[in-house]
């Protein structure tokens, strides 16, 4: 299968986050979704790049937007990576 695109349609994917159990599409609901990936947690650029998104959530989603962030790692890796990425930047924000 080739890679994904800009614009492509993602495959409804059924995933654990660390808001719980999510489909992909319905996440997303009619909105639409920025989604990024990194290769593992507790990586230094990774979390000053995961601070600054979760520091505009609130304005994507005054836009629709869903933000989406992916790596290999477990969900319990995300959750102590949450803390640092929080620390970091300050907000307290929840990364899915």
């Amino acid at each position: 299968m080739p890679g994904l695109t800009i614009g492509d349609t993602v495959p409804n994917l059924e995933l654990d986050s660390t808001h719980g159990n999510i489909r992909i599409h319905d996440y997303v609901g009619d909105g639409y979704a920025i989604i990024f990936s990194h290769p593992a947690d507790f990586t230094p650029v990774c979390t000053t790049e995961m601070a600054a998104m979760a520091g505009y959530a609130k304005e994507f989603e005054k836009r629709g937007v869903k933000l989406l962030g992916i790596s290999c790692d477990d969900v319990e890796s995300h959750r102590e990576w949450t803390k640092d990425i929080e620390a970091y930047g300050g907000s307290k924000h929840k990364v899915t």
